[in-house]
């Protein structure tokens, strides 16, 4: 089957430098995806775009060169809750790979307890509009009561401006919970406004909420960009990276290396590295 990029996605970025910053032994890129290849593994029906291919070695290659020890493969929208790519990611790791899968109310236990085998340990709820249609909260409710079972956590993605209305919905949640880029605030408001203030506070008041410190390429709204060798990238999301890595506001973090394999994040390779290091 034959598949035709999305215009305005980026190729695989095929040449990527070298970080300047060693990252700490035992590190992990927490957060990666892979897309296809399409002819093995098809993209969803139902997918909002279509990337290029982006293959499990490709990633493990690119892992290497950053010089990172594991990856947490998260399973990519446009494969819908088909997570055969990411599992195959996860078998073809050496052991070196987790993954966060997306299901649906139908996933059977032997389902869930075969990907538990093959190293899935979470399931992402998605909640950006343009990416997903809309889940039930109950069944997204009914599927957390599920994989708590199996101590998974869940993964939620969402921008900042949506989360008044999903507040109730997250604290209810019975597992840990892992909230994907700082809650994508908006970085042209003021960092010590009221949209990250609600975010902060989200993080001070449950204690089994963590974050990831990432995603600056897609956070940023004036950049730099991380090309051409520029090497303080992304400066507009710096305070709200620093302002959740402050004591008073937070703790649980995983400062992540976000190097997805993906059309739309490859460009490079070097900076979020080195952004990450800065922050």
């Amino acid at each position: 089957m034959e598949f035709t990029k999305t215009p305005g996605w980026l190729d695989w970025y095929a040449n990527p430098s070298k970080p300047t910053f060693q990252v700490p032994p035992g590190a992990v890129d927490a957060h990666c995806h892979v897309f296809g290849p399409g002819a093995e593994f098809p993209y969803a029906p139902e997918r909002k775009y279509t990337p290029c291919d982006a293959s499990k070695a490709q990633l493990y290659a690119l892992r290497d060169r950053l010089g990172f020890a594991r990856n947490v493969v998260v399973q990519a929208t446009c494969h819908g809750a088909d997570n055969r790519a990411m599992v195959d990611a996860l078998v073809h790791s050496g052991g070196k790979a987790r993954g966060i899968a997306t299901v649906r109310r139908s996933v059977t236990d032997e389902e869930l307890n075969a990907m538990h085998g093959a190293g899935v340990r979470g399931v992402r709820f998605n909640f950006v509009k343009r990416l997903v249609d809309f889940t039930p909260k109950d069944e997204l409710m009914e599927i957390a009561g599920r994989i708590a079972a199996l101590g998974w956590h869940v993964v939620i993605y969402f921008e900042a401006v949506d989360l008044p209305e999903l507040w109730d919905f997250f604290t209810a949640l019975p597992t840990t919970v892992v909230v994907d880029h700082m809650g994508r605030p908006d970085v042209s408001l003021p960092v010590d406004g009221p949209q990250f203030e609600l975010f902060v506070r989200f993080m001070r008041e449950h204690p089994n909420v963590w974050s990831k410190v990432s995603c600056p390429e897609r956070l940023s709204v004036t950049g730099p960009k991380a090309l051409d060798g520029e090497t303080h990238a992304y400066r507009d999301v710096v305070p709200f990276a620093r302002r959740m890595s402050t004591p008073r506001c937070c703790s649980r973090l995983t400062s992540v290396r976000r190097v997805p394999v993906s059309a739309r994040d490859a460009f490079s390779a070097r900076p979020a590295t080195t952004v990450t290091s800065v922050w």
